[in-house]
């Protein structure tokens, strides 16, 4: 069983990726769709539970915010998953102003969470990392070693 989780700032491509790699074979665990922390939890419960995979498609910006997925998962048959889609601010603000109604973010929120992203890393708890680079709507993945350093 795999628990993805992806680290990035909005409009990065995550979903994208999500719905490109992921669609057919994994739960997407979402906090814009969910609302809430409360259907958030629920449903990563859940999905331990059943062992079905999944991915935690939210920014997941610091090791703190990530911890909790992996906590959940550790010692309970999951392989544990990072892909970091690298950030490229203007790029994002392109895609982000493409997008209307509740979807649009404030400049403001991506800085934000530009400023507290954290590079990911095996001592986190991941069984593998990638790096994504979402160029002109093609992503090139690269797995990072162990010992990396982006």
């Amino acid at each position: 069983m795999e628990c993805v989780i992806f680290i990035g700032i909005q409009a990065s491509g995550k979903s994208t990726f999500y719905k490109e790699h992921f669609f057919k074979t994994h739960m997407r665990i979402n906090l814009d769709m969910l609302k809430t922390r409360n259907r958030e939890n629920i449903y990563l419960h859940a999905s331990i539970e059943t062992m079905q995979r999944f991915v935690v498609d939210n920014t997941n910006a610091t090791v703190i915010e990530r911890k909790k997925y992996i906590d959940a998962c550790i010692n309970k048959g999951f392989k544990i998953i990072g892909y970091y889609f690298e950030p490229d601010f203007a790029e994002s603000i392109k895609r982000n102003e493409q997008r209307t109604g509740k979807e649009y973010i404030p400049e403001i929120g991506i800085k934000s969470v530009m400023s507290k992203l954290e590079i990911p890393s095996y001592e986190e708890g991941f069984d593998e990392l990638y790096s994504v680079i979402s160029n002109e709507g093609t992503f090139q993945i690269r797995r990072l070693p162990e010992n990396h350093s982006i």
